[in-house]
């Protein structure tokens, strides 16, 4: 088939955004509180993005026992270590060059692990075949996607590749996308429809783009990011249908798809629903998915793996795929090793079972927990409202400022929910996200990741509470005398 891909070597940089100034404030207040500085607080406490282990939740035992023992052989004679952690380890050991984690690998993974992988896509979507030769082992998902919007971007001016973007995106897409010199098209989620992607919305971008770029795929984040928001099998399939009618490439983030907790909700993915429909579409329909070692509940988002599954790629776009992960010579290869454990974890009568269910089951009622307790508090506050989250990690509450707030911010240059949460870390150290996407005029929003133990959730929330009573309302008497200013 012809490909929707080409080769494109072009690099540009990324753009400081509200994001890295925000981070650097948040450093700087903790740095100043380790010099002594008397604060209204006594740490950062930061939920802006996603990092689990950092924000106090435990890792998986059965995955860090097996990798130290990769790492450190010896623990084979460990007797307190269980068997089939130590058998597990054995067999990752001989998927390794020289018997070692520190021996190279192939650009694209460990055979093993793309097997492992392979496999667990099979199980996922109900015998539907995946082959590890379609798989790509990446340094996290954000890095196989920045191989695949390279490889799709050439042009310039009203030839310029463009993608398809939700409205709020994932926080990362905008910086990936610039770098790839790949031109956003953004399409709105219904907000007052719980996130949801509309299909007339789809098509009203892809007509204004017409003209001024060259749309060549869409971005869809499912579950949603930062929004919480899960297809159904028709949204899915509708949206497969617009891709084979425009000859759109799909690129489907499906990093949250172990985060599902909303009532009568389930994942599907793209995959399965794509080789479910008729062979027109199941045989032609171009589609790349991601997954990621970091967005998953087990949270390591410090060993760095990810992985995408083409499907329907010409083979020479896939070897210019292989060729460009060549330049990272291979992922991190205890990164790989901890992918061989998500897809592949303990089953009924191994050693580890049960402490393995036990951990991830209280991981997954902290995260169902906290969306729930945390839409509940978010939802009360004045001047603020939030949609429900399905799946995921985030909240994204809606906030509706005061007019001499917004005033404030455009005096200033910046978007308004930056500057609320400029203020809400100076005043209560609680660092979250800003979810200004410029996709809206008047739209301002939070984004806060409630993966983190419940405890430190509450303490968000008290903070975030009273710092936006006081700025609601700063003469009413909230019970506390700390100022607000903008």
């Amino acid at each position: 088939m012809t490909s929707l891909l080409h080769v494109n070597p072009r690099v540009r940089g990324i753009g400081v955004s509200s994001q890295v100034g925000l981070q650097s404030l948040a450093a700087q207040i903790t740095q100043q509180i380790s010099m002594g500085a008397a604060k209204p607080f006594k740490e950062v406490i930061d939920v802006s993005t996603i990092d689990p282990q950092r924000a106090g939740m435990k890792p998986i035992s059965f995955i860090r026992q097996v990798l130290a023992t990769c790492l450190y052989p010896q623990l084979l004679d460990d007797r307190s270590l269980p068997q089939d952690v130590k058998l597990r380890a054995q067999r990752l050991l001989e998927a390794c060059d020289g018997g070692s984690v520190g021996s190279y690998t192939a650009s694209s993974g460990l055979l093993h692990v793309r097997r492992s992988i392979a496999e667990f896509i099979t199980r996922r979507d109900a015998g539907v075949p995946s082959y590890p030769e379609n798989i790509f082992v990446s340094a996290g998902s954000q890095r196989a996607l920045m191989v695949v919007l390279k490889l799709l971007g050439r042009g310039e001016g009203d030839t310029r590749t463009a993608v398809l973007t939700p409205v709020p995106p994932p926080h990362t897409l905008p910086a990936v996308l610039d770098e790839a010199q790949v031109t956003p098209v953004p399409y709105l989620l219904a907000e007052e429809r719980g996130w949801a992607l509309d299909l007339d919305e789809l098509r009203r971008a892809l007509a204004a783009a017409r003209g001024r770029c060259e749309p060549r795929a869409i971005f869809i984040s499912n579950p949603g990011n930062p929004t919480g928001h899960v297809q159904d099998r028709k949204s899915i399939e509708d949206v497969i249908r617009l891709a084979a009618a425009e000859r759109l490439l799909l690129l489907v983030d499906e990093v949250y798809q172990d985060s599902v907790f909303g009532p009568n909700t389930e994942f599907v993915s793209y995959k399965k629903v794509l080789f479910e429909m008729d062979e027109e579409f199941a045989e032609t329909v171009e589609l790349v998915s991601f997954h990621s070692l970091s967005c998953t509940t087990i949270g390591e988002c410090g060993l760095r793996a990810g992985y995408m599954e083409v499907v329907n790629m010409d083979p020479g776009v896939m070897h210019f795929a292989d060729t460009m992960l060549c330049t990272d010579i291979n992922t991190p290869v205890t990164g790989q090793l901890a992918l061989d454990l998500l897809v592949n974890p303990p089953t009924p009568g191994d050693d580890s079972y049960d402490t393995y269910t036990q951990e991830t089951l209280l991981t997954r009622a902290t995260l169902t927990h906290n969306a729930q307790h945390g839409h509940e508090l978010l939802s009360d506050l004045p001047g603020m409202s939030c949609q429900p989250a399905m799946a995921g990690v985030y909240l994204y509450p809606r906030l509706q400022l005061p007019a001499e707030i917004r005033e404030q911010a455009e005096s200033l240059g910046v978007d308004a929910d930056v500057l609320y949460c400029q203020k809400l870390l100076e005043e209560e150290g609680v660092f979250v996200g800003a979810g200004h996407h410029g996709g809206t005029t008047g739209s301002h929003h939070l984004r806060l990741c409630v993966l983190v133990p419940r405890d430190t959730l509450e303490d968000v929330l008290a903070r975030l509470g009273s710092f936006h009573l006081r700025l609601m309302d700063p003469d009413g008497g909230v019970g506390t005398s700390r100022e607000t200013t903008f």
